[in-house]
């Protein structure tokens, strides 16, 4: 394949946690071509895609991982497929992007995830999708419904949705002193929506990544478990990674959300699962890669490049 791969600077990636590193050495490994765009260097020209790119060779080296060539121009056109892997915050920039690469798509490409969905499927707000398989939520920015929530559920978790590891997470109980001046910050002054659920006690033991792949989950989950004294169970906060079988709960919300998944496109997704509960369903750029390698044994890179050979043919 001719194998394009928009990503935030590569020079800038954690070595030791990158998924899209792991991704593009299985996809090297297997002779596929490789080309690195950065999110920024998407354009459209005269109804036409294109991008800024390299032609990049990635190692698996902790010094010197990535080496790229002379940057020219290309039509997304002359690509086989995209992997879509710009972070999140899911703004504005990010939205033009998946119009770019809609354009891509319709003239051939298999961009992965389908950028349309990536537009559809806000990652705190798709989970409402499928209620059944949530704790008790809203999605509001409004003072008197938020603070109702807290006050009938008690103990709540309330956080911003266009963010990514565990950033403006707060953790609001109904005599909390700072409850206003949370709500307030977090909505900016209550003129942006928000997700506020039910606390739930399981974030104690972990709160699991599953991987999904074309609708299928990995054989295990990856169990985030906060540091001591942290409510988030994020890797970029601090929480450590430790393996876990999965649950017939966690299947049943597999089997659940999966269909769906392959319906709209979502070729990899991240399960995010606390206890018995479905809290986040990760689209953009779901990681854990790595650590399904180190704690379960599971070649995720290598499931996922045979399945964008298996859709790209």
């Amino acid at each position: 394949m001719k194998l394009g791969v928009v990503m935030d600077p590569i020079e800038d990636i954690n070595f030791k946690k990158d998924s899209s590193l792991a991704m593009m050495i299985e996809a090297q490994n297997k002779n596929h071509q490789i080309t690195y765009m950065t999110s920024s260097s998407l354009f459209i020209k005269s109804g036409k895609a294109f991008a800024k790119s390299s032609s990049i060779e990635v190692r698996d080296d902790a010094s010197d991982w990535f080496s790229l060539g002379e940057e020219r121009v290309i039509e997304l056109s002359s690509l086989d497929s995209i992997l879509m892997r710009q972070d999140p915050p899911f703004n504005s920039d990010y939205i033009y992007n998946t119009y770019v690469l809609e354009i891509a798509a319709k003239n051939g490409v298999k961009v992965f995830n389908n950028p349309r969905s990536l537009r559809d499927c806000n990652e705190k707000v798709f989970a409402t999708e499928f209620p059944q398989c949530c704790t008790e939520h809203l999605v509001t920015s409004q003072k008197n419904l938020l603070i109702d929530f807290v006050l009938e559920h008690g103990d709540t978790v309330i956080k911003p949705l266009d963010g990514m590891g565990g950033a403006s997470i707060f953790r609001l109980k109904k005599n909390d002193p700072n409850l206003n001046v949370i709500l307030e910050t977090i909505t900016l002054h209550f003129s942006q929506k928000v997700m506020i659920q039910q606390y739930i006690p399981e974030i104690l033991e972990g709160d699991k990544r599953i991987l999904v792949i074309n609708g299928k989950p990995m054989d295990a989950a990856i169990a985030r478990i906060p540091a001591e004294g942290e409510l988030r169970g994020n890797l970029a906060a601090g929480a450590s990674a430790v393996a876990k079988t999965l649950s017939e709960r966690d299947l049943w919300i597999c089997n659940e959300v999966g269909p769906i998944l392959v319906e709209k496109g979502l070729l990899l997704v991240g399960l995010d699962v606390i206890g018995d509960f479905l809290t986040e369903i990760n689209v953009t750029s779901p990681t854990c890669f790595k650590e399904y390698k180190e704690l379960c044994d599971i070649d995720v890179a290598k499931i996922f490049i045979d399945s964008v050979e298996e859709l790209t043919r």
